[in-house]
């Protein structure tokens, strides 16, 4: 069965390739789009010039894969005699090899598009089989960028999880007390820690997960992703970034605030303006054909007025990062909200996220997930923005 949505004809007729052929497993967010099918071990995706599109999975996978794969044609490497091969060259991979180069000659292909981070392994295995192998740009990446009306809802959901995880956070330090200068929990010191595992505990309710969580401190918060595990402070300014993933429909949202327990000096209350008003700045251009350069630009522009660094002008504090980026599969992918003349389109997920950082007074950020429509945006944050507990 030929899905035009996943078509990379175009691809193909410019590298002058017979088809297109990419391999991974639970890790590969290009594999999953087009498969709707994950696996621990090792597959692959295959789809010819013609539009025929092939899964290469393990014999054990086969009935999970009819059930779950959008793909209709499903080989196995026992098709190809994997169990044979692997006797006879007693290396897993070199058989895996085999079979695929089995699959390539069923197909009558010999000239195959394969994407960047193919594995070189397989590569040359296949070119001393007589193939020709061309690295191409994965074309689905492009297609990622824009998400359909289900893509879109499964985003929202792993937002709504994010926003109640960073409810349950600022809770936590909002109802801290202050000895010392240390702020405590029920008695007990609030430290990094406790928050990212309030943070953590808060995503599994939700089947909702993430490999990382940012919560910083004090000087920790002057480095972009730095990170306080131990003792949290209190009129000291505390950055909270979560980027949770639906654990069933894998993918993720992202979002971040930044908040202060105590006394804000004069200096962090203008940083927070400052990032808030430039942060809105973006926000108002967001709409299909607006030039993601122009917006981060603006946001630049923005912060330079306002008496702040940027890197534009060389600086290596204040804003020194891209305005933000694209979110679905991966936390971060295209497009980019930063110095590339890409043009929004409708159905990107983009992040807004300027911030800024000083080594001597500490960091701000604010981080907000929008889709572009039609007509301009949808801010799909609703958490406020408060930066004084």
């Amino acid at each position: 069965m030929t899905c035009p949505e996943f078509s990379i004809k175009q691809a193909l007729n410019e590298a002058g390739t017979d088809a297109y052929l990419t391999t991974g497993n639970i890790h590969n967010s290009d594999i999953y789009y087009v498969t709707h099918f994950l696996a621990s071990d090792e597959f692959a995706y295959l789809q010819t010039a013609a539009g025929a599109e092939i899964l290469l999975i393990s014999e054990m996978e086969r009935g999970r894969a009819q059930i779950e794969s959008r793909i209709s044609i499903i080989k196995t490497t026992q098709d190809f005699g994997f169990r044979e091969k692997f006797k006879e060259k007693k290396d897993a991979s070199m058989a895996y090899t085999d079979c695929i180069s089995e699959l390539l000659i069923a197909e009558r292909i010999k000239r195959v598009a394969v994407p960047y981070d193919f594995p070189t392994f397989y590569s040359n295995c296949l070119k001393e089989a007589g193939f020709t192998i061309v690295p191409v740009k994965s074309p689905f990446r492009k297609m990622r960028s824009r998400k359909k009306p289900e893509e879109i809802e499964a985003i929202k959901y792993a937002q709504m999880a994010g926003e109640k995880a960073m409810e349950a956070a600022i809770a936590m330090i909002a109802g801290a007390e202050e000895k010392g200068g240390i702020l405590y929990y029920k008695g007990q010191p609030l430290t990094g820690i406790k928050v990212n595992t309030v943070i953590d505990h808060t995503l599994l309710d939700f089947g909702c997960e993430t490999e990382e969580i940012i919560v910083s401190c004090g000087e920790d918060t002057a480095n972009c992703h730095g990170t306080t595990e131990g003792l949290l402070r209190a009129n000291a300014p505390i950055i909270l970034d979560i980027f949770p993933r639906s654990k069933k429909k894998r993918y993720f949202a992202d979002m971040t605030r930044t908040v202060i327990y105590g006394e804000a000096t004069k200096e962090l209350k203008e940083m927070y303006e400052a990032v808030r008003t430039a942060q809105e700045k973006a926000l108002a251009m967001i709409r299909p054909g607006v030039s993601a350069a122009n917006m981060h630009n603006a946001v630049c522009d923005t912060f330079e007025k306002l008496g702040y660094d940027t890197y534009k002008s060389g600086s290596k504090v204040g804003f020194v990062h891209s305005t933000g980026h694209g979110v679905g599969l991966d936390v971060h992918e295209l497009p980019g909200v930063g110095e590339t003349e890409v043009l929004l389109e409708t159905g990107n997920v983009i992040t807004i996220e300027p911030g800024l950082y000083y080594p001597e007074i500490g960091g701000i950020r604010l981080e907000d997930l929008v889709l572009v429509t039609e007509k301009g945006c949808e801010n799909l944050t609703w958490l406020e923005k408060k930066f004084v507990l």
